[in-house]
C-alpha cells in the first residue's frame, strides 16, 4: 500500500509541475488529462485521472520525466513510448 501512495504522489507531482497547456489550447473535460505520443508525430489522447495510480502508467510517466524532465516540448503531458504501446498499456487498465 505505502509503494502504490508513493507512486501516486510521484505521478501527481509530475502532473502538478508540467504545464498544461493542451487543456488551454482545446477542451479537456473534468477529471481527464490530454497526453502526446508517438514517435515522430505526436497523437492527443485524453485519459482519465484514474490511470495515475496503475503501475504499468506510473512507469511511462518515470520515462517522461527521465527524457523530457518537466519541459514538455507538446506543451501537455509527452510520454515517450509508440502509440501502439501506449494503447496496449491503456487497454490493459481496469480502471478505464
Amino acid at each position: 500500500m505505502a509503494i502504490l501512495f508513493r507512486g501516486v504522489m510521484h505521478a501527481k507531482r509530475i502532473l502538478s509541475r508540467t504545464n498544461f497547456l493542451a487543456n488551454q489550447v482545446a477542451s479537456v473535460p473534468k477529471g481527464f488529462m490530454a497526453v502526446y505520443v508517438g514517435e515522430s508525430q505526436k497523437k492527443r489522447f485524453i485519459v482519465p485521472f484514474s490511470v495515475l495510480n496503475q503501475p504499468s502508467f506510473q512507469e511511462l510517466l518515470r520515462k517522461a520525466e527521465e527524457e523530457f524532465g518537466f519541459d514538455h516540448p507538446m506543451g501537455g503531458l509527452t510520454l515517450p513510448c509508440r502509440e501502439d504501446i501506449f494503447l496496449d498499456t491503456i487497454s490493459g487498465l481496469n480502471s478505464l
